[in-house]
């Protein structure tokens, strides 16, 4: 399994080099672009598409050239393979038939991000990678990560990045968002704002919908006493009914709702309604 450039070509690691220049094939996500990555390192090998529709027939290939003594790779497009790419499934069955399977690190856009976010209080956290297409599943999704107080890390598409910047400013407005875009590439952009300010930050530039996009939304501090009484699915009712209604209507319905306390209640909805000053650029 090895991981590639993210955009840069000038991250690809030594190791990466010597074993791509020793192996029999490379499994690729898609054969032209490992085609020009192998071309740029100087290298030839026979290519085997993996990818998302044919990842299990892609895995018997592989294990029948397992079988005949060769050794294989396997990378993706660009980062770490089977991370929210094509990998999982060679690994296991490669794993379940007796085979050995090797890690050489290397880059990986939500480590990138994760390192330069800047999250003080952050203790670990959580790779969400995409979410769903479907706006029943997305959205389930995105209220899911968005109850969740640890450091969250999410890709986007750049025709869904709208949307999603949308949708945190209004859901969370006052959660601390870095976005990061094209990174290590020519046009790498980095930003950390409340989600609140985001939309209007995208807005002033329409590059700012372009490329490839990770999102690490920091980590909430500990709750205060008056939130530990409040379990996810009330937090939930109280977020969503925030969205449509007033305040003290939203407030009410919640209390009515899931039977918790209307001053806990009401003090968590003016948690969720103040929007900090954005900050500086990174």
């Amino acid at each position: 399994m090895v991981a590639t450039p993210i955009g840069n070509l000038a991250d690809v690691s030594l190791r990466a080099v010597h074993v791509l220049g020793l192996v029999d094939a490379v499994a690729c996500e898609d054969t032209r672009v490992g085609a020009q990555l192998l071309g740029h390192l100087g290298l030839k090998k026979p290519l085997l598409a993996l990818h998302a529709h044919n990842e299990h027939q892609a895995a018997a290939a592989v294990l029948q050239r397992l079988a005949a003594g060769e050794s294989v790779a396997c990378i993706s497009d660009a980062g770490t393979p089977a991370i929210s790419d094509p990998g999982a499934v060679l690994v296991a069955q490669v794993a379940q038939a007796g085979y050995r399977v090797v890690p050489l690190p290397g880059p990986s856009s939500a480590l990138a991000a994760l390192c330069v976010a800047g999250d003080t209080i952050g203790q670990g956290f959580t790779f969400v990678g995409f979410l769903p297409a479907k706006g029943s599943e997305r959205q389930a999704m995105l209220d899911s990560v968005l109850a969740d107080r640890r450091t969250q890390i999410l890709f986007e598409a750049p025709h869904r990045i709208g949307k999603l910047l949308a949708a945190l400013a209004t859901a969370a407005p006052t959660r601390t968002v870095t976005l990061c875009r094209e990174l290590s590439k020519q046009f790498e952009t980095i930003v950390t704002r409340p989600a609140a300010a985001l939309p209007a930050w995208q807005a002033e530039d329409s590059n700012r919908e372009r490329g490839e996009f990770v999102l690490v939304l920091h980590s909430l501090p500990a709750p205060a006493a008056h939130e530990e009484d409040l379990p996810p699915a009330t937090l939930h009712t109280l977020r969503v009914l925030l969205r449509e209604l007033p305040l003290k209507q939203a407030v009410s319905l919640a209390a009515e709702v899931s039977g918790a306390a209307r001053n806990t209640l009401y003090a968590r909805a003016l948690a969720e309604r103040v929007v900090d000053a954005p900050t500086d650029e990174a």
